[in-house]
């Protein structure tokens, strides 16, 4: 007599509308679902946990990469920016990767070398920015990008706590292992501090509003803190309130990273590690980034650091913009030793 089948449970149907992150995209797996990507970017939007690099035919005319140029990208991120700056200093060249992201930067690195960018070519490095002059230890460089947007895959990552697109712990670190998260932050911070830091941070028009009803309280989850904002401005009209949620998780990004003071480090570098005659690149995704850049770059120029800066700030195309609506907030700026 044969032994009976053990019964096993039949899985269960997740519905139409799956609720994990990692189910309901399916760009996610590429290689699995590769119309998926193509359909999503011909939609003008950006395919979940991928990075379009943005600015990138503007940044290689302004950087004007040859063979045999040191580059130092200081935010690798998916490594957009990297590779097409490695295909044009080799044979002979080499170039630097930072990036402060522990999970994201083995990711990047594995990536470039499976296409070839060995390590007589590529270095990566976990560092911030701010970190940029202990990484090259007395080393000029010819070229220097500095990303300063977040990423798509953390933006995209529930559990990274970016954004209210995705419920997840609002956590907001870059490198998770540092500091303390944005929960904890906004527990400890006082209201007048935290309005401050909204006009500053995020040019947040209802500062005054939001600070005393967010200030001081523990938020568990991304859905908690917008939710509070949502309430606290629930007179607005929707597409206002929408602008201050992101707003709001801005700035407190951007104090839980430090990222204002790391900027102003790199800012204050630039003119020890850039060779005469090398340029730099900063691609910056707000004004309180943009008007740091600016400033620094017409002080050193008027001081005689720079021999040439941008007159006006460069913007993504309009045809840019529609196939990545994330480069229509994006300011390049550059400087020249």
């Amino acid at each position: 007599m044969s032994e009976p089948i053990p019964h096993r449970r039949r899985p269960r149907y997740p519905g139409k509308y799956p609720r994990r992150f990692e189910e309901k995209y399916k760009e996610l797996d590429p290689e699995n679902h590769p119309e998926t990507i193509t359909k999503v970017l011909a939609s003008g939007k950006t395919p979940a946990g991928s990075h379009v690099p943005v600015l990138v035919r503007e940044i290689l005319e302004v950087l004007d990469p040859k063979p045999g140029d040191f580059a130092v990208d200081c935010t690798l991120g998916h490594g957009g920016h990297t590779r097409e700056i490695l295909r044009r200093i080799i044979p002979g060249g080499r170039l630097l990767g930072l990036d402060a992201d522990p999970m994201e930067l083995p990711k990047t690195e594995a990536l470039l070398r499976g296409e070839g960018f060995g390590e007589d070519c590529f270095t990566a490095r976990k560092s911030n920015f701010a970190g940029i002059q202990a990484a090259l230890a007395g080393q000029g460089a010819d070229m220097i990008l500095a990303d300063l947007g977040v990423s798509s895959m953390q933006l995209d990552n529930p559990g990274r706590g970016f954004t209210s697109k995705h419920a997840g712990p609002l956590d907001m670190r870059m490198n998770p292992t540092r500091g303390i998260p944005a929960s904890k932050w906004l527990e400890r911070i006082r209201p007048a501090a935290f309005a401050e830091i909204l006009r500053e941070n995020a040019d947040e028009p209802q500062a005054d509003l939001l600070a005393p009803v967010l200030a001081g309280r523990f938020f568990s989850s991304t859905i908690e803190l917008a939710q509070a904002i949502r309430e606290a401005l629930s007179s607005r009209l929707e597409s206002e309130v929408k602008k201050s949620v992101t707003r709001v998780f801005q700035a407190v990004r951007i104090e839980v990273n430090e990222e204002f003071a790391a900027l102003d480090t790199l800012l204050r570098s630039l003119p020890f590690i850039l060779k005469p005659g090398g340029r730099v690149a900063i691609l910056s995704f707000h004004s309180g980034e943009d008007r740091r850049v600016k400033k620094a770059f017409q002080a050193g120029h008027r001081e005689g650091v720079y021999l040439e800066i941008a007159r006006d700030v460069i913007r993504a195309t309009p045809t840019e913009c529609r196939a990545n609506p994330r480069a229509t907030s994006a300011k390049l700026r550059w400087a020249r030793r």
